[in-house]
């Protein structure tokens, strides 16, 4: 199995992450997401690193994943939160630790920003085998709901 290099992406790369975001949200919710407006997302938050980051994933050179790390100022902690989002391993690199790899960055970078608390992301309930992954990566279920309001 080849090596798994995780690293900041590139605004470069905003292309490719734009169609992962894509992929991600015809898999897991059968949506079929605007092109340009997913585009331009991507490449939004990349304008602003205030926002957020995006990680990639690779293999022998090839873009096996990417996530999306936003941030979440907790009043009660005196610390961030980083939200795990827009996770997206493609189909043929599931399964080889692609995921783990960029779990081991984003609490390397977290430990070097000092200011961060903790992690949280959202599922969706159907995505059984990413449920296991995260709780085999020691994060737990809250008891918290999503609640939201689409304008």
């Amino acid at each position: 199995m080849s090596e798994i290099k995780v690293r900041q992406a590139t605004a470069a790369e905003a292309g490719r992450i734009a169609a992962c975001n894509r992929a991600l949200a015809m898999e897991t919710e059968g949506l079929a997401l605007e092109e340009q407006t997913v585009a331009a997302g991507v490449v939004a938050l990349m304008g602003h690193p205030e926002r957020g980051f995006y990680l990639v994933a690779e293999s022998d050179g090839a873009m096996a994943g990417c996530l999306l790390i936003t941030y979440e100022w907790s009043d009660w902690r005196n610390k961030m939160f980083w939200w795990i989002q827009s996770v997206y391993v493609k189909p043929e690199f599931r399964g080889r630790g692609v995921y783990t790899a960029m779990d081991e960055k984003v609490r390397q970078l977290a430990a070097q920003a000092g200011n961060v608390c903790g992690f949280r992301l959202y599922v969706n309930r159907s995505n059984v085998r990413a449920q296991e992954v995260y709780r085999g990566l020691g994060m737990e279920e809250t008891h918290y709901l999503v609640f939201e309001d689409m304008l």
